[in-house]
């Protein structure tokens, strides 16, 4: 076999003794200027046998040639690719294997058409040969005539997710800015999208339809050495999305940046800015953030669909327990009610499901947010705007003057807002917000770090629910019976119930073969009893009080998430991924058998001094128990 540079198809043809080289010169003349491949030019002149061409094509490509005359693609197959994509791609869908789908392509060899088609169905790409003509012949024959009204059965519904991507003419930017540049930037890029003529700009809407398709709510620009990643964040998870090559890099980011508002001619310095994305159904708020990277600017964009309408609390993915206790303290007349969590743990959407449980003809409900993600119908949003002196703790001040029932502020950020709220509170005023902390004892301990006296947050605080968000397992898992690796994490992670089987993610075209599709929360809700607000007065210990609220019922997240694991809600290994278990050990007396803190020594349901507790253990499936007694 010969070394070096990869072989050409003239030179194959030529060495095969196939054609001569005054054929191949004069096919290469004739091809000069026109859009057409050497191979079909050279079938088409009658120079070249088809059968002498498809072992050169099969040698120089190493791809499988794939007559197309006789083949017959299932129409599940023909709706990942609509008919419009396959006929400007030149390609045809042949068949799924696993995670691959087999594609034939008049140009396999091509990277870019490659990784546009991976991106629109979501799938690896198997590519196999073809000739253009019979590509595009097989195309009318399996598709049917375009524009037909249902060429393929369920076409249809596939189609509107991806229809504008080639044009996006479905697809419409505004900027927030008031600036007539920036306008007229926007209505040129317009324009160039509408005619399809600039490579970036149809990349970047084909990037945000993909990542809408998928309901991703972020997007990943990330410039590297070789090209520029493109990812999306689905679930919580980030995953591949797409390649572009390096020389879109910079027309790439300046169409974002324009589209943002921002300064495309500084680079050194982060920044920010916002775009809308109107569609005849959707609307959709892009907001965009630049860092400068070793490699060039590093662009994220938040999708926020506004018009998303509100989940009920019933579907959030409490317990019938805790939703009505939620419920309870929601229907109090004055309080502050925190939501708590880290970034990404759908805290915003626990508190318009508050807000919609609350809404009512007869109640003023006025809310802060930074920004305003769902808009709600009789309600009073308020968009803050640090520029302009707008913050959390000025709209608050201006709020209470507006006669209002009941408040929600996006989110304590300062002692000034913390304390305005807690004193809204005070006044006869419903309070809700959002804080950021692991657990919903620890927001007491933040609350106390922000400077706000005990006193105030025992008179003002009627509840804080921590919540954090797990993948629900697609309905394409599977059931299988519970091994003993799993009976050990389960039973080293303290679950009240350990089944017989085990849910296992599997993966399909729904859910992109990762196994998850959709997302479930997990919750905690601390309510401030008098016991937990004697316990904050007396500056008492965070272990203390959690003794406390367990001996009393509590709830802890990672109690709801195994208990979802045992439901067949999510997997084990989701909930790993998300929570913190070491130092989650449970008590149990020999005795009752009722679950006791860890520093307990005697059990305040029986009096037993002996209690145990179950550690894991990797060489004995059931773990080992340690005796604990002062006898």
């Amino acid at each position: 076999m010969p070394t070096g540079k990869r072989r050409r198809l003239g030179e194959v043809l030529q060495s095969h003794g196939k054609i001569t080289k005054a054929d191949l010169a004069r096919a290469l003349e004739e091809q000069g200027g026109k859009v057409i491949q050497l191979g079909e030019l050279l079938l088409e002149r009658g120079l070249a046998d088809k059968a002498d061409l498809v072992d050169a094509l099969e040698e120089v490509d190493q791809i499988p040639y794939v007559d197309c005359g006789e083949v017959r693609p299932g129409s599940e197959v023909l709706r990942l690719i609509p008919q419009v994509l396959a006929a400007r791609c030149c390609a045809l869908p042949l068949r799924c294997e696993g995670s691959q789908l087999v594609v034939v392509l008049a140009q396999p060899q091509d990277l870019n058409l490659l990784d546009e088609l991976r991106f629109s169905t979501g799938m690896d790409i198997a590519p196999r040969l073809g000739f253009r003509e019979e590509i595009l012949s097989a195309i009318r024959r399996v598709y049917g005539t375009p524009g037909a009204k249902e060429s393929v059965p369920g076409t249809q519904e596939k189609q509107p997710a991806y229809k504008a991507a080639p044009g996006s003419r479905d697809m419409e930017f505004v900027s927030t800015s008031a600036s007539q540049n920036n306008r007229d930037a926007i209505q040129a890029i317009q324009i160039e999208l509408m005619q399809k003529r600039t490579p970036a700009v149809r990349t970047v809407s084909e990037i945000i339809l993909a990542a809408m398709d998928k309901q991703a709510s972020d997007i990943h620009i990330e410039p590297q050495p070789s090209g520029v990643a493109v990812r999306i964040r689905v679930d919580g998870v980030l995953r591949d999305l797409r390649q572009i090559p390096r020389e879109l890099q910079n027309s790439l980011i300046s169409r974002i940046k324009i589209l943002s508002d921002m300064d495309i001619a500084e680079r050194r310095n982060p920044q920010d800015g916002r775009f809308l994305v109107k569609m005849p159904d959707r609307k959709i708020d892009m907001r965009v953030s630049s860092l400068p990277t070793q490699y060039g600017e590093k662009i994220v964009m938040r999708l926020l669909e506004s018009g998303t309408s509100t989940q009920l609390l019933a579907n959030l993915g409490m317990n019938t327990e805790l939703q009505e206790k939620f419920q309870r303290l929601l229907a109090l007349p004055q309080g502050f009610m925190l939501v708590v969590g880290p970034t990404g743990s759908g805290k915003s959407t626990t508190l318009y499901s508050a807000l919609n449980f609350l809404r009512k003809p007869a109640v003023n409900i006025v809310t802060v947010e930074d920004p305003v993600e769902y808009v709600l119908p009789g309600i009073n949003q308020v968009h803050v705007n640090t520029k302009a002196g707008l913050t959390f703790a000025s709209c608050l001040r201006s709020i209470l003057r507006q006669d209002p029932n009941i408040i929600m502020v996006g989110e304590i950020r300062d002692h000034e807002t913390a304390e305005i709220c807690m004193k809204a509170a005070q006044t006869g005023h419903q309070v809700l917000s959002s804080l950021h902390t692991n657990d919903a004892i620890a927001a007491i301990i933040r609350l106390l770090d922000l400077d706000i006296p005990g006193y105030l947050i025992t008179s003002s605080v009627t509840g804080v629910l921590a919540q954090r968000l797990v993948r629900k397992l697609c309905s394409c898992h599977n059931r299988i019976p519970a091994d003993p690796e799993f009976i050990r994490q389960m039973r080293a992670a303290s679950a009240a119930h350990i089944p017989d089987t085990r849910n296992v993610p599997v993966g399909c075209a729904n859910c992109d073969f990762t196994g998850y599709k959709g997302r479930v929360g997990v919750f905690e809700l601390l309510v401030l009893d008098d016991g937990v607000k004697d316990l904050v007065r007396s500056n008492a210990r965070t272990e203390e009080v959690r003794e406390w609220v367990r001996s009393q019922g509590m709830v802890f997240m990672q109690e709801d998430a195994l208990e979802k694991v045992a439901q067949g809600v999510t997997a084990f290994e989701e909930i790993q991924r998300v929570l913190r278990f070491e130092n989650f050990v449970t008590f149990e007396c020999e005795n009752c058998e009722r679950k006791l803190a860890p520093t307990f020594q005697y059990c305040p349901y029986c009096g037993e001094r002996r209690v145990r507790v179950r550690l894991p253990s990797a060489a004995n499936e059931t773990g080992p128990e340690t005796v604990l007694s002062n006898k």
